[in-house]
């Protein structure tokens, strides 16, 4: 195949076909990172199976100087190890496009409109290595070597990265090294194999760093004062209390160097909600982290924490449902389980992050809601924003930050006043007023009740009055309205009688949508949905405009539902844009989506327009 005479610079999708287990995720990581070293906007993509070995993996990058950070359709290089997956990673390549594999077994691929290149990988780590596990292991940084060679990544920013990812084994560097070379050097003995799509230096990501929202959202909950983490492993939220270990580590210990934080594997997920909610009433910031199965063992204990008015705060990392699903998929299945979790009337509160940063500060924000509203409050995440790498602004923390406890007395306020009533709103907001555990000798204001109560605290199975006390715990739910993240607006034009509303992970996606819409002459003004409950002015969007398009990643629209249910919208506007493949959604669906509709609504008002009437001539 014949290449184009000027290549395309830093506009492409880098795929790598493995196999579970081999070892690939931290050479391709390890491309990932100088990309963005070299100044390139990189949207990494971990695309694995829930087994432990032995299935095949992926691993997209895709690379894009304009900005565009959502994942993409089509494959322009592909690195292909994995020769269970050939016939479904050839197929992806785009014409023009690159198919890289190990040709130390020479094969024949049916694919006349792309460019071939063959590496004897496995033939080149058996003449470096004699151990059978090494020659496994460096391939990987075999084939980077090479593709870093013919894409033009700055062989000495990958060096460094592997001087930086074994600091503490130093004994890896020189193999890892040696194989880099021996992939950089068979390209360059063997010319004739240029690319067209290439990456060279750029200056877009001053001020940014690439991160994963778990990591970020365990950075924040640190930052808000948490001290307490008690969770159960499950994909993909692990890692959120991982990475709070790490920090607390580092930043949580006192002057004689003792750890002032508490991380708990409990025996399952409703042991570990019991034990924040415990940690919570006695005064800590705790919190937990699961996902979708996680949330549903924790119902009953999260109405406790509702209607007992403890704070509670939970980081859901949403993947594919019901049941096991795909656990390491990501959806957005989570909406309606959260906002309604438990039996009985409940309803919380839930924030969206829809990247690493927002997940860092919602982190934070979620602790300050809980205590303020004495009430559980939801950070919902996903799989693709919790587990890949995402770029965005440096993390910014304000040091004058003071925890915000909410109604909490101390024993002076307590002994200021008569008769202290746990469950009483004074100030109209719904909020009652509590105290921690020990704060005053006499009086008992800690008491807290999961069963029918009085304002007091007390025992009771008066209807009227447990009526009143849930009225009363809704009202915090309007209070909430107040408190919560406002939704994003953006306006892209006054006359448009369509909408868009998104939330969460599809930002870079709808984004990318808007912008090519917009190209082709139709333009949607644009909302992120930030929390729930709703503010008012997601109502006003969505009355003036024709119609709305809700797009999610769910298979039902929850967040549809949702809009409809608790903003009392009419159905018949909103419109659901829905994907549940478990891939990150793309730019392309979204567009495809509005078109379909546009496209219907034409045809209707096409066959309803009244029939012309032919003119007889004189």
């Amino acid at each position: 195949m014949q290449l184009q005479s000027e290549p395309t610079y830093n506009e492409f999708v880098l795929k790598f076909a493995n196999v579970n287990g081999s070892g690939s995720a931290s050479a391709n990581l390890l491309c990932a990172k100088a990309l963005f070293r070299m100044g390139l906007p990189v949207a990494p993509k971990n695309i694995f199976p829930s087994n432990i070995q032995g299935m095949p993996t992926w691993y997209e990058i895709r690379v894009s100087e304009a900005g565009h950070l959502a994942r993409r359709e089509g494959v322009d290089v592909m690195v292909a190890m994995n020769p269970q997956s050939y016939a479904q990673d050839v197929a992806e390549i785009v014409t023009g496009g690159t198919l890289i594999y190990d040709s130390s077994w020479p094969r024949e691929f049916d694919r006349s409109d792309i460019q071939v290149v063959g590496i004897p990988i496995a033939r080149l780590c058996a003449e470096m290595f004699t151990d059978l596990r090494q020659r496994q292991l460096f391939k990987n940084i075999v084939y980077l070597g090479a593709v870093a060679e013919l894409l033009g990544i700055d062989a000495q920013v990958v060096e460094e990265l592997i001087s930086e990812q074994f600091t503490a084994k130093p004994q890896l560097i020189k193999p890892n090294l040696k194989s880099l070379k021996a992939g950089q050097d068979y390209i360059r003995e063997n010319p004739g194999n240029g690319l067209q799509m290439r990456a060279r230096k750029a200056k877009c990501n001053d001020g940014k760093i690439l991160i994963g929202g778990n990591e970020a959202a365990g950075l924040g909950a640190l930052y808000a004062g948490a001290t307490v983490a008690a969770w159960y492993p499950i994909t993909p939220s692990t890692s959120v209390a991982e990475a709070f270990e790490k920090h607390a580590g580092k930043l949580r210990r006192d002057a004689d160097g003792n750890l002032m934080a508490a991380v708990i594997q409990a025996e399952d997920e409703l042991s570990a909600a019991g034990m924040v909610i415990g940690a919570s009433w006695n005064g800590a910031r705790a919190f937990t982290a699961t996902s979708g199965p996680g949330i549903s063992l924790m119902s009953e204990f999260i109405g406790l924490a509702y209607f007992a008015e403890i704070p509670l705060v939970i980081f859901d990392i949403q993947r594919g449902g019901p049941s096991t699903g795909m656990p390491t998929r990501t959806q957005q299945s989570d909406v309606l389980t959260c906002a309604y979790a438990s039996h009985g009337d409940t309803r919380h509160v839930l924030l969206f992050p829809s990247d690493p940063g927002e997940c860092f500060t919602m982190a934070a924000d979620s602790f300050d809601l809980a205590e303020r509203l004495q009430t559980p409050v939801f950070m919902v995440s996903d799989l693709d924003i919790g587990m890949n790498e995402w770029i965005v602004d440096e993390l910014q923390w304000d040091d004058s930050y003071q925890i915000d406890r909410g109604k909490v007395l101390d024993a002076e306020a307590l002994e200021a006043v008569s008769e202290f009533n746990r469950y009483r709103d004074v100030d109209g907001d719904g909020i009652p007023y509590r105290t921690i555990p020990g704060t005053h000798p006499e009086k008992g204001a800690f008491f807290t009740r999961g069963t029918s109560h009085t304002e007091s605290g007390g025992y009771t199975e008066d209807g009227v009055m447990n009526a009143a006390n849930l009225a009363r715990i809704n009202t915090k739910f309007e209070t909430a309205k107040q408190l919560v993240p406002a939704p994003v607006f953006c306006e892209i034009s006054a006359n448009t009688g369509l909408g868009i509303i998104n939330f969460g992970s599809t930002e870079p996606a709808v984004k990318e949508a808007l912008d090519i819409l917009k190209r082709e002459g139709h333009g949607l003004n644009h909302m992120r949905l930030r929390s729930f409950p709703f503010a008012d002015s997601v109502r006003e969007f969505v009355e003036r405009h024709d119609y709305v398009f809700v797009v999610e990643q769910n298979r039902d629209a929850q967040m549809r539902h949702l809009l409809i249910v608790e903003a009392e919208l009419p159905a018949e506007k909103l419109v659901a844009v829905t994907n549940y493949d478990g891939l990150p959604l793309t730019s392309n669906f979204i567009r495809e989506s509005v078109h379909e509709r546009m496209e219907s609504d034409q045809r209707v008002a096409a066959a309803s327009a009244p029939p012309i009437t032919p003119v007889k001539k004189a």
